[in-house]
């Protein structure tokens, strides 16, 4: 791969040069957004990696132009001194992920992030060719098996877990405007982002469906129509009380996950609160979180559903969870609604 970095710290820079460069990529980096916007117009990248803080001309503004001129290019933004604003224009914008700017000689060793970086660089430049004719409509979706589906399991979900990691993002604005008002269920979503993310995040889904949207807190009680985004850094799980009322819990235990949030510490509250109730999806990322969540509901004998790989940016995540034989349906990424509004047997209201 030929890479671009847009940084203008040196240290940093280099840093990440040195990392890429290790694994026979050709980097350039160039220190402004006038000569990487310059550059990367110009020339044939495979990624660009992009500051949001550069002089001459912001990252924003960059990823900005790119996405008009060149839109199949993938970018991955350095998150760290970003204002909200710029992580909801970043987002809006549609960067394909997210790379925590810890990176400095003092405080990141290379090596240890290396392969997590190269992974989002590799996933980054497969994810523009990854959605063959997955076309969303703007409908909600309907589909004539709601009858079997209401067969082979009789008993209703009372309450959906999602998890997703690369490639998130996007697939989740094309799938949650889809959802009705009147959804009867709650939807709780670990998405894998930087700190600060997943609040812009929210309040911008918020602005594009029909159900709430929002960063979940500690203490509420999930509500049907809602859909409740794990803050960064914290796990998210559900206990059911005494009067079987059910609790939204956030906290940083365990420490040793790979990622916090953990889809699989979401999805294992969820299996142990509510048995057969539970209803798991898993999505578009890398690695295997989520697999142990889903296999704890596939085991409570709760609905399991995993998105296919044709429309998936990186399929890891769902392969993880296919390859252990627990998924109850496996659908494209358009299909994932209506397969939630069969199983929770929504009606639309006259």
């Amino acid at each position: 791969m030929r890479i671009l970095i847009a940084e203008d710290d040196e240290a940093l820079a280099r840093f990440v040069r040195q990392g890429l460069e290790g694994e026979h990529y050709s980097v350039d980096v160039l220190p402004d957004g006038e000569q990487a916007r310059t550059a990367a117009t110009e020339f044939e990248y495979d990624v660009v990696i992009l500051d949001l803080n550069l002089p001459k001309l912001d990252g924003v503004s960059v990823l900005r132009y790119l996405r008009s001129k060149k839109p199949s290019l993938p970018v991955l933004v350095l998150t760290q001194r970003t204002r909200v604003e710029d992580r909801v224009q970043c987002l809006d914008t549609g960067a394909d992920d997210y790379v925590p700017k810890q990176l400095s000689s003092t405080s990141l060793d290379i090596l240890h992030i290396r392969s997590d970086l190269i992974a989002k660089l590799r996933a980054a430049a497969q994810s523009r060719n990854s959605h063959p004719g997955d076309v969303l409509s703007k409908k909600p979706p309907r589909s004539a098996r709601s009858e079997t589906l209401s067969a082979a399991f009789p008993s209703v979900p009372a309450i959906v877990a999602l998890g997703t990691s690369t490639g998130g993002p996007r697939a989740l604005q094309e799938i949650l405007p889809l959802f009705p008002r009147d959804l009867a269920v709650p939807i709780l979503i670990v998405q894998h982002m930087p700190p600060g993310f997943t609040a812009p995040f929210a309040q911008r889904l918020n602005t594009l469906c029909s159900v709430t949207v929002r960063e979940a807190t500690h203490g509420e009680c999930p509500q049907p129509g809602v859909v409740y985004i794990a803050p960064a850094g914290l796990h998210m799980r559900v206990e059911r009380q005494a009067d079987s009322r059910a609790i939204i819990f956030l906290d940083t235990h365990p420490e040793d996950y790979l990622h916090i949030p953990s889809i699989d510490v979401l999805m294992t509250s969820v299996a142990e609160s509510f048995g057969n109730l539970a209803l798991g999806v898993i999505m578009t990322g890398m690695g295997s979180d989520g697999a142990a969540g889903m296999q704890a509901i596939h085991r409570q004998g709760g609905l399991t559903i995993g998105q296919n790989e044709a429309t998936c940016t990186v399929y890891g995540m769902p392969r993880a969870c296919a390859e252990l034989g627990i998924l109850t349906r496996v659908v494209p990424l358009s299909q994932i609604p209506a397969e939630i509004l069969q199983a929770t047997r929504y009606r639309k209201r006259a």
